[in-house]
């Protein structure tokens, strides 16, 4: 996806979370603003923004007052939208590609965030290096595991020979802080994001030499 195709200006929804390409954000959304964010988006086809609270929580950022976004945030395409319970949307998305905002985000009169935004590239399909087989291994057992309990936590298909994939999904298991998270889903080598996650899952014990 080029710049050009990016809705400008890009809505946004701040979040305490990171998300990476090709992950699965489950959303309730009530507030007046997103809801018209997401008829809109429904009705014209767009993606919008997930973009990192870097400061302030998710309610304050109704407010510009005390909340600072990171700079690199991920498109969210919406999947399944359910409308069971009046004036609750529940949202199942989709992370596509990455974008960066250019220059600071604002706020329109209805209190939704809004930036210009520029694609990142997409990661490279690479192949997970030999020494990193361990970690590819242990998340096709922890997705089997997972499966087994009733709890499918990506979306198909399963990627496991491409190494962005394999180290996406490990950042989103993992429990390490959101500034981690962030930093691993805008580095732009998925080789080296790969090895980052290898080396904190040998530190834990959770992978054999």
């Amino acid at each position: 996806m080029s710049s050009a195709t990016l809705p400008q200006p890009l809505p946004l929804f701040p979040l305490r979370t990171v998300l990476f390409p090709g992950g699965v954000l489950p959303l309730k959304v009530f507030e007046a603003r997103y809801v018209d964010m997401v008829s809109r988006c429904l009705r014209e086809g767009l993606s919008f923004g997930v973009i990192c609270l870097r400061q302030g929580g998710e309610v304050k950022a109704a407010a510009a007052e005390g909340v600072k976004l990171e700079e690199v945030g991920v498109l969210a395409s919406l999947g399944e939208v359910n409308a069971e319970v009046p004036g609750i949307l529940k949202l199942d998305c989709l992370g596509g590609e990455r974008f960066k905002l250019i220059g600071p985000a604002w706020q329109q009169d209805d209190g939704l965030w809004t930036g210009r935004a520029e694609a990142v590239p997409a990661d490279p399909s690479v192949l997970p290096p030999a020494a990193n087989l361990g970690a590819v291994q242990a998340l096709a057992q922890a997705i089997a595991s997972l499966k087994a309990q009733g709890h499918v936590p990506f979306a198909e298909p399963y990627r496991l020979d491409d190494s962005a994939w394999v180290a996406n999904r490990w950042s989103e298991l993992l429990p390490i802080t959101l500034s981690a998270k962030q930093q691993l889903m805008q580095l732009p080598d998925p080789v080296l994001r790969l090895q980052l996650v290898a080396d904190y899952l040998l530190k834990k014990g959770l992978l054999k030499t």
